[in-house]
């Protein structure tokens, strides 16, 4: 890539984020009319893939596993802001905005971006490996924190309906912060090699797979504050677009759920983007830390901070899935266990992935 290129892309990279962060200024709270939300999910689109950009930037130099955890963890920041602004606009909808926003995170990592890396990667290096130690241990943490958050109150008998009680609900607050922390800690310190991308003979790779130069410290700060900029421009704006989203929704007569669908696909949209990036490298176990680190954190940083803010958001907190959500879930882990166990995959696991992503879609349209 030439000079003038490589500047070209610099200042788009730095002008699209704080455009987005302008524009949600702009427009936030106001009803948008339809040119206006046509420039809006432009704007949108580049904050996506500038924030793409700059998270491989910050991750380039921290390297791995730590740069896993930056997309993931700001946008699951971000995401909980938005769940709890939505909570705030009251209604029926907002009782089941949090367990609905969660499991679409969760079918949409475990499914849609490790079914789509395991396919691209293995497509092109006819084999996509990984650490099944390191995998095993993300997807036995994901499977207890989905479990105890989204599965239990269902089955509890403290409150009618679907819902913790607010022990039970401390407890899985806590538990799913515990659980989180606890990962993080294995995957950064005691066990960080179990997370590291590994050659096609199962070698961990090292430094040295790594041609380009990692950016100078300052770099790295300016793309992660763009970084920031970049995904708070996303969420808002997707919030902005999604009144538009909705009515198109109900017009055509689908599920309220479908709307919350749509806004994870696209905050999730970056994660997605560079977890292919890092299967065609053949660094299939980046993709890996991706889904389901994102999946990790959607959940043990997303229910704690509902659980703190269900102390002053009126209405109930619905937390329990119902029968046909379970039954995708399960049929999820086990599928995944399967998946993980080898530590390699073909094309057909990743069809198989997405096939039950495409079955959650369509359930979701057509419950």
């Amino acid at each position: 890539m030439t000079d003038p290129i490589k500047a070209m892309a610099s200042r788009w990279t730095v002008a699209v984020p704080v455009l987005a962060v302008v524009l949600l200024v702009l427009t936030w709270g106001r009803t948008l009319p339809g040119g206006i939300v046509v420039v809006v999910t432009l704007v949108l689109a580049g904050a996506v893939l500038a924030a793409v950009h700059h998270a491989e930037v910050v991750a380039h130099r921290v390297g791995e596993p730590f740069g896993s955890l930056v997309l993931a963890v700001a946008v699951t920041v971000i995401e909980v802001a938005l769940i709890v602004t939505l909570m705030l606009d009251g209604g029926d909808k907002s009782a089941t905005l949090a367990r609905d926003t969660v499991f679409a995170a969760v079918m949409i990592t475990c499914n849609g971006i490790v079914g789509i890396s395991l396919l691209v990667g293995s497509l092109r290096h006819k084999t996509a490996v990984f650490n099944s130690e390191g995998t095993g241990a993300a997807l036995a943490t994901v499977t207890t924190l989905a479990t105890l958050s989204l599965v239990l109150p269902t089955f509890t008998t403290s409150k009618p309906g679907p819902e913790f009680s607010t022990v039970q609900l401390t407890f899985a607050a806590v538990a799913s912060l515990s659980l989180y922390g606890l990962f993080v800690a294995t995957q950064t310190v005691r066990h960080r090699d179990y997370f590291l991308p590994v050659a096609k003979q199962g070698e961990k790779s090292g430094p040295e797979e790594e041609h380009a130069e990692a950016p100078s410290t300052r770099t790295a700060l300016i793309s992660a504050g763009l970084l920031l900029l970049a995904l708070i421009g996303v969420v808002g704006l997707a919030k902005g677009v999604s009144p538009t989203i909705e009515s198109g929704v109900q017009a055509a007569g689908l599920g309220h759920g479908v709307v919350g669908v749509i806004i994870a696909l696209l905050v999730l949209l970056p994660e997605t983007i560079a977890a292919v990036r890092a299967a065609r490298r053949n660094h299939v176990q980046t993709s890996m830390n991706l889904a389901l680190g994102s999946a990790m954190a959607s959940i043990g940083l997303t229910i704690p901070a509902v659980a703190l803010a269900s102390l002053w958001l009126p209405g109930p907190l619905v937390l329990g899935l119902g029968s046909t959500h379970m039954v995708l879930l399960a049929l999820t882990v086990v599928v995944s266990a399967l998946t993980v166990v080898p530590g390699r995959a073909t094309p057909l696991q990743g069809g198989v992935h997405l096939v039950l992503l495409a079955a959650y879609l369509e359930l979701a349209i057509n419950p």
